[in-house]
């Protein structure tokens, strides 16, 4: 630390976290790995990775875009550091640090990419994942892949850090020893009011409160619905698609007592001063992959239960707090919060495995998504042509990339806006004049090149979102999975026969482009056939997945107009052979075919011409009754020279009588001493040049 620094530090108020801190040093720099569990309000996040800079330069990953600035902006004040010197931040779109600086903070998502330009995170001594318990896919990921680069290195140390995980399974992972942090907790008085809505409720806790009240709700919304029924009172959102100036009214210490509408971001990390009673709604908004849609729906559901103390903790960080839940006391609440791993979109965290060079179906995981979800995200990343393109280096998820790579220019405002990050996830695109959205066009415009075509581009990006009318006019489409949808009103997709569906929630397609039938490459075809009272007709189709693009009549197949014609229609040979299930020809060695002729007796004769079977030893069996081929040989005129129905024998005892017969009358043709090895053909030999 550099002695202005240390002139402008501050006394720092003590924290349970502070005695173990050195110990903690010592043994990451012996064994450079460990796990650390830590009750909320310990210090572990302020004061542990600050240590760790003592061994080199420290990146600590954060789940949250909000947490990661306002907990960089916190460690400065503490320590007397700046922004952009000793302390830096890097999120998408934004970054502030500089070559001094000594402890990076950072979403999870930075650091894998950081690894595929550097996979041995050779500019960093120590990774810090901090709040591991919220088990994000880029923290997974991320954790997963810092250990490859820690095992190649040797000299790389990690820490895993959480308020609330259990640390087994993490310590088993990297081999590390688990340093558990005892920490004073003020007693939280926890109140069940399941019939208050959330403004009630602040009302009622307001009368009483004795500082600010922190209130969880699952969303944007949900939060700005509230707001306005709180307006006489100092209500402040707190989420994600805020801009920087309205997240840090939210989070800046005040003498007036403030309501905090906020999201889950609030839950970790962050700190509020002078909270003193938190009320919980109980809900959050997650996203879950649907596979018949490929698609992450956004869905509001119950918290689990250490979501639930985590939060009721926020009220007790500096004494005796309050904690209100706004659901029944008898909920049975899931223990942990699902990991994201199993249930959202894999595309982006396969794409980094493969960009990394690595094998997803054997990559080692930290815990491993299902096979074929796996494969359905290859399979996905194949049609987006991702890793041709290397589109892992722009900061979207796959399918944005893609558009981003080939609309260009033309592109960079409609990616921003279809961007998870730039919008509430599950709002409406309606962010014309958003800062935010100005500051993403910015950064992206950096990855634009030329200027392509958005709506070809909304197609390249979502190859199986494309969306078919089930009539003209109607609002209801059927996707390319076979699944129906239908279109919301407010899409403004009046017209148009085929659409690429952007934004689907449930079944309902909220946002969508139009596409031209010439720009699709049908997936496959098929040809069907169907009997239609005096004939066997065929049609030949035309998809793109489950989507019908045409229909074009096509000769049948004789084997469909056999199958299909009634019995009583077929002439007596071909109800023969459809009695035994016998083909209708037969394969020869030498790469053609011979029709098969069923005749009364039973028996099923071929007419073929001997050089073409040279080498066939077992005669061949025919249908359910195995009944033998009987050959006629034929001699290069067409002439039957022997019949047989034992290959073996004529090729022992008869054919070199036949051969010595014929072999002077036709010299063009193959009459080898040893039929066993020749190569069976229908052709002549060569003229001599």
């Amino acid at each position: 630390m550099s002695s202005l620094a240390i002139m402008r530090s501050r006394v720092q108020t003590p924290l349970p976290v502070d005695p173990y801190v050195d110990d903690l040093v010592a043994l990451v720099r012996a064994e450079k790995r460990a796990v650390v569990i830590a009750p909320p309000g310990a210090g572990k996040t302020t004061r542990i990775p600050p240590a760790l800079t003592r061994l080199g330069r420290t990146i600590l990953l954060q789940p949250r875009r909000v947490a990661a600035r306002a907990l960089a902006r916190r460690i400065a004040d503490e320590r007397g550091w700046t922004i952009g010197e000793e302390i830096g931040w890097q999120i998408r779109f934004e970054r502030r640090f500089g070559a001094r600086t000594q402890l990076l903070v950072a979403t999870e998502g930075i650091l894998t990419a950081r690894l595929q330009s550097d996979p041995l995170l050779s500019d960093f001594a120590v990774v810090v994942l901090d709040e591991f318990h919220e088990r994000s896919i880029h923290a997974d990921l991320a954790l997963a892949l810092v250990k490859q680069a820690a095992d190649a290195r040797g000299d790389l140390a990690v820490v895993v850090m959480s308020a609330t995980m259990d640390a087994d399974p993490v310590a088993r992972f990297l081999n590390a020893r688990v340093l558990e942090i005892e920490s004073r907790k003020y007693p939280i008085d926890v109140r069940y009011a399941p019939t208050l809505t959330m403004a009630q409720a602040v009302r009622e806790v307001a009368k009483d409160a004795k500082g600010h009240i922190l209130c969880f709700l699952p969303g944007a919304r949900e939060i700005e619905t509230t707001r306005v029924l709180l307006s006489d009172m100092n209500a402040l959102p707190l989420h994600g698609s805020l801009d920087v100036d309205a997240q840090e009214r939210a989070l800046a210490p005040s003498s007036e007592r403030k309501i905090i509408l906020a999201t889950n971001v609030a839950e970790t990390s962050l700190t509020v001063e002078g909270v003193t009673d938190v009320i919980d709604s109980g809900l959050h908004k997650v996203l879950r992959f649907d596979s018949e849609t490929a698609v992450d729906h956004l869905v509001t559901e119950h918290i689990s239960l250490d979501s639930a103390d985590q939060r009721a903790g926020r009220a007790g960080r500096t004494g005796p707090g309050r904690a209100t839940r706004l659901w029944d006391q008898r909920m049975m609440l899931r223990p942990h919060r699902e990991p994201d791993v199993r249930r959202v979109d894999l595309a982006s965290p396969v794409l980094d495995i493969l960009a990394w060079g690595g094998d997803p179906l054997t990559f080692e995981w930290f815990e491993r998504p299902p096979e074929q979800r796996i494969e359905a995200a290859i399979e996905l990343l194949r049609r987006l042509r991702a890793l041709d393109d290397n589109l892992q280096r722009i900061p979207l998820h796959p399918r944005l990339a893609r558009v981003l790579h080939d609309a260009g220019e033309a592109g960079v405002r409609v990616a921003a806006l279809l961007a998870e990050d730039v919008r509430s996830v599950g709002d409406a695109l309606t962010l014309a004049d958003s800062p935010r959205l100005d500051h993403a066009v910015r950064e992206l415009s950096r990855f634009a090149k030329g200027k392509g075509d958005v709506r070809r581009a909304l197609l390249a990006g979502y190859p199986d979102r494309v969306a078919m009318r089930r009539e003209p006019g109607s609002l209801r489409v059927l996707l390319a999975s076979g699944t129906g949808a239908m279109l919301a009103k407010e899409s403004g997709m009046h017209t148009g026969e085929l659409l690429v569906a952007l934004d689907i929630s449930g079944e309902l397609i909220r946002v969508a482009s139009t596409i031209e039938r010439e720009w699709l490459t049908p997936t496959h075809e098929d040809v069907i056939h169907e009997w239609t009272g005096s004939r066997v007709r065929a049609t030949k189709r035309v998809w793109y997945d489950a989507l019908l693009l045409k229909e074009i009549n096509v000769p049948p197949d004789p084997a469909e107009v056999e199958r299909l014609t009634p019995k009583k229609e077929l002439d007596p040979e071909l109800q023969r052979r459809r009695a035994i299930g016998g083909p209708e020809r037969l394969d020869l060695p030498s790469g053609r075919s011979a029709r098969l002729e069923y005749r009364e007796d039973g028996s099923i004769f071929a007419f073929v011409k001997l050089q073409e079977l040279f080498g066939l030893a077992e005669t061949p069996r025919i249908g359910k009754s195995q009944t033998p081929v009987t050959f006629e040989l034929l001699a290069p005129n067409g002439r039957p020279v022997q019949i047989t129905r034992d290959l073996r024998s004529f090729w022992d005892n008869g054919y070199q009588q036949v051969r010595k017969e014929l072999r002077g009358r036709y010299p063009r043709h193959p009459w080898p001493d040893d039929p066993w090895t020749a190569q069976p053909t229908h052709r002549t030999k060569k003229r001599p040049k």
